[in-house]
This record gives structure tokens, sequence and C-alpha cells, in this order.
């Protein structure tokens, strides 16, 4: 692997390079781990500013909820003979509304803590629901004398109830309700108002209701009405519809968005009627508010909800992540330039001057990571490029023993940095430009070194002539 004059042969020399960038793998792959730190650290921070304020909220309702009274039979044996007896249930029919017209401003504002920040919204819901036994209610096997319509409740649900404002109304009929904490006397998330439904058999019963709640992140209805229609408007510019359903229309602009759903209970798969045992009823609710609290932390959409997200528009931390992705391409495409020199152009590049250049190169993404985080992420990547590049240039110079040399690896660098940030742009491309990048690299080099002995000795001198 070795000239006879102790220099190193031109395979030899591409093992070097190859070990060196190994080795800096190690700590590339400790500031992807860096950049993940921080964007964990950006998270707890987030939820650090909006704590107290209010969560990411999932609202539903409002659903009438009447007890009745049910007879079961039970056969027992006992002393050898079947005997029947017969106990009284309490239980619970919730009836969903036939339609319900509901309309929500969320403005947002913007709080930030230190480099952090979080998107928070206040929420203003108005609405009106109209109630009505169906006709084939027979067919839920209760009857309306089973029932103490006097005892029943109106329930409104919210995933988060710290952020509820602290004057909701309710009324039914035009006559104020008095409202409870609660998603209902049996336990839930949300408030509840007792209503005299008596004169539900006879005539459908309107709702009215507004009330105010704060929140972050994100916003779901779970819809549970035979026709629900929402219209939703905020001054945030970046929303994301996700959930089970998504608007009939919407209009996104660079001062806000609005948007129209409409769902039907059978799109939903579920009737307006249903019945249960008050403490399974209770149960079930429960466990469906602890369920609907973690998806809403999480993130989680439901398939039986329509969820709009106030989005950042820029993930830095993401970005960031991409683009230390590419770190072996750098550190290839730098270290293959310097063994061009090194092998055709008759320059010797030692194994620490690779090190030196490549950590520079590893230097870039702690540089973009930190300013990004203050300044942005353009002007943070346009800055650390611009560092790097310059910072390598003048230490390729000392290195080559030429100007004119740094200066081509000073473009091939800004011309990497160019192309990192269109297929950070791009992300639809950025498979196709990068291979097309790749290919394009590797038919350059083999063109370059069609003629080299990658295993013999390269002449640098001319041999000197023989003796007389």
């Amino acid at each position: 692997m070795y000239r006879s004059d102790g220099a190193r042969t031109p395979g030899f020399k591409l093992f070097l390079a190859i070990v060196v960038g190994f080795v800096l793998t190690i700590p590339l792959v400790s500031v992807y781990l860096l950049a993940y730190d921080r964007e964990s650290q950006s998270r707890e921070a987030a939820r650090s500013i909006t704590a107290g304020w209010g969560g990411p909220q999932t609202m539903s309702g409002p659903v009438l909820v009447i007890p009745y009274t049910a007879t079961t039979t039970e056969t027992e044996m006992e002393n050898g003979k079947s005997v029947t007896r017969t106990h009284d249930v309490a239980r619970e029919l919730t009836l969903a509304p036939e339609a319900v017209e509901l309309s929500t401003d969320m403005p947002h504002q913007l709080r930030k803590r230190s480099i952090y920040e979080a998107v928070l919204y206040n929420a203003k819901v108005s609405g009106r629901a109209r109630f009505a036994f169906p006709p084939d209610l027979a067919r839920t096997g209760v009857q309306p004398a089973q029932m103490d319509l006097t005892r029943a409740e109106l329930r409104f649900g919210l995933s988060d109830p710290r952020g509820l404002g602290a004057n909701p109304r309710v009324s039914v009929g035009g006559k104020p309700l008095r409202l409870q904490p609660g998603g209902g006397s049996s336990g839930g998330r949300g408030f509840f108002a007792w209503v005299d439904a008596t004169g539900l058999a006879g005539q459908p019963m309107a709702v009215e209701f507004a009330y105010e709640f704060r929140g972050n992140a994100s916003l779901a209805l779970e819809p549970d009405a035979g026709d629900t229609r929402w219209t939703v408007h905020s001054s945030w510019p970046s929303p994301s519809f996700a959930g089970g359903f998504i608007p009939d229309g919407h209009n996104v602009t660079s001062t806000g968005f609005s948007a129209n759903y409409r769902i039907g209970n059978l799109a939903l798969g579920q009737s307006l009627v249903s019945t249960g045992d008050a403490a399974a009823a209770s149960s079930d609710s429960s466990a469906r508010d602890v369920a609907d609290l973690t998806a809403a932390v999480e993130g989680a959409a439901s398939d039986q909800a329509a969820s709009i997200s106030l989005i950042q528009p820029v993930d830095l931390y993401s970005q960031v992540n991409r683009a230390i992705k590419y770190g072996f391409l750098f550190i290839g495409f730098t270290f293959l330039a310097l063994l061009m020199f090194d092998v055709i152009a008759g320059v010797r590049v030692t194994p620490v001057e690779y090190l030196l250049m490549g950590a520079a190169l590893v230097l870039f993404f702690v540089l973009l990571l930190a300013f990004a985080e203050v300044i942005g992420f353009t002007p943070a990547y346009i800055l650390a490029s611009a560092a790097i590049a310059g910072l390598n240039t003048a230490y390729s110079a000392a290195v080559l023993g030429s100007w004119r040399r740094a200066a081509f690896i000073g473009g091939l660098l800004l011309g990497l940095y160019a192309v990192l940030y269109i297929l950070l742009s791009l992300e639809a491309f950025s498979l196709l430009i990068g291979s097309l990048l790749l290919f394009a690299a590797l038919a350059g080099v083999m063109y370059a070194t069609r003629r080299i002995d990658w295993g013999g000795k390269r002449e640098t001198e001319e041999a000197p002539a023989p003796a007389a």
C-alpha cells in the first residue's frame, strides 16, 4: 500500500478518507441527538406556557339524557326450585338532537417564553339545537310513561374544562337554565343543566347556547346530531383539517381561515337514541372523557371527530433534522474533492486535515440549530453556510497551497448548501433531485479517475537521467 519512497498509493489515500469519514459519523449522530433533545425541550416549554390556560380541546353535545325505570326479570335456583324475580333498575335514555347549528370564532394569540412560543386561542361558541322523540321510539323498548322527564339533563362535553369561561348560557324555549359543573350528574368533563322536558312528548324542544373556552394547538368537534352544521372562523393563517370529517368548504388567507362542516348521523353510523344502565353510562362517559383528553394532548384526531389544528407554518426542528440526514453527503463530496486534488494534482492532504475540514462541516448543523431557534431557519441557514464555507475555503487555501484550488472547494460547498436548501424546500421531489445529484457526482468522479491506478505508484517527478 506504500510506494518505495514512502508515499501512499491512491487506493490507500481513499481508504484513509473513508476511515476519517466514518469517524465523523460519531459527532454527526451526536448533533442529530442534540436536535432531538432541543425539540423535546421546545415541546416541554410549550406545555409550560399553556399550563393553566387550556389544552387541545374536544367539544361535544348538547345531548338530552332522560332517566327511566326498567323492569328486569331474573331466574334463580333456590332449594332445587326455579324462582323468578323482577327488579326495577335505573337506566338512562340519551337523545341526540335532530339538528344542531354551531358557530365558533377562535381568535389566536402567540405567547413566548425565552426562545419558545405556543399558539393559544379563546373560542366563542354559539348555536341552537332541536330535540324531539323519534316516531319509532317504541323500538327502543322504552315508553314515555317509564321516563322521568322532570329530571332530564342537558349535557355539554369539553375535554379540558379548565379553559371554560365564566358565564356559559343555555336556555330552553327562551328560559335560561342554571348550569352545573361536570359532564352530568354521574360525572364527566364539561357542564350540564337540569331541565324539565315534559313538553317534549308533544312538541320539539328548542335549545340555545353560548359559551367560551380557552385552548391551544387544536380544536375538535364530536358530532352526534341527525344534522350537524358547524362554521369556524379564526385569525390563524395555517390550519390543518384532520379527523374523521373534513370541511365541505374552507377559505384560507394570510389573515385567517373559515371552514364549514355538515355531518349527518348516517355518516356517524349511530342512532339518535341510545339506552343503557346509569352506572355503565357513567363509567363509559368517564372512560371516553379520559380517552378524548389523552388523544387531544397527543395531537390525535378521532375518527368520529372533525378536528382543526393551528400548526406552525415552519417547524424548524424537523427541517434541521432533515438537513442533518444529508450531512454524510457534505462530508463525502468535500472529501472527494480533496482526494482528487491529492491523487490527480499531487497535493498532499493528511488525515488530520480531512478531519478538521470534516469537523467544520459537522459544526454547520450545530450553528444552524443554534441560530434557527433565535432568528428563524432561513436566516440561520444563510449565516451558518456562509460561515462554514468561508472557514473551509480559507483553510483549504493553506492545505492545497492555492487560493484558486480553495475557491473550487468554496464553490463546491456553496453549491451543496444551495442544493440542500432546495431539497428541504421541495420535500416531494427531494429524493429525485438527490438521486440525480449523486448520479452526476459519481459519473464525474468515474470520468476523472478513469486512468488512475489505485493500487500502483504515481510518479510525481521525472526519473533522473542515467549516468554518462
